[in-house]
């Protein structure tokens, strides 16, 4: 049993565009690949005339394997799916942002709950709590 979630659709992985956003927007709603970056500066086998390029892997523990296990690898990358997040303009200013986007986040970042409904409508209600970024971070009920 992973402590990550699967990936959305295993037949897609590998599939997705190599630019996307990264990190940001603190919720999520699916994982759609596991990455792991390798970089040729860093002893990575030069397969691109010295361009990072990655790897897609369908689970974490794969994709922590391969990185474990090459010269020049990044530890992976949660490649996700946003259909709504919340940016911060400012610090302190949240706005819910209703646009699809993919962005990279480091795999530890899965321990926030994935996007509902209720979540969205409990951080942005009127009495959130004394700190409402607990609320995104899973540590209120």
């Amino acid at each position: 049993m992973s402590k990550y979630p699967d990936v959305k659709d295993p037949n897609l992985v590998g599939t997705y565009p190599p630019v996307v956003k990264a990190g940001g927007g603190f919720v999520w709603d699916d994982v759609l690949e596991y990455r792991v970056w390798c970089h040729p500066h860093d002893g990575a086998p030069d397969l691109y005339d010295g361009d990072d390029y990655y790897y897609a892997f369908g689970s974490f523990e794969e994709a922590f394997e391969f990185s474990q296990n090459n010269a020049g690898c990044e530890e992976p990358l949660a490649l996700i799916l946003q259909t709504e997040h919340i940016n911060e303009p400012e610090p302190g200013l949240y706005v819910l942002v209703q646009t699809e986007r993919l962005t990279e986040w480091p795999a530890h970042f899965l321990s926030r709950p994935r996007r509902t409904k209720e979540l969205i409508d409990r951080f942005f209600s009127a009495d959130p709590g004394p700190n409402k970024l607990d609320i995104l971070r899973g540590l209120v009920e």
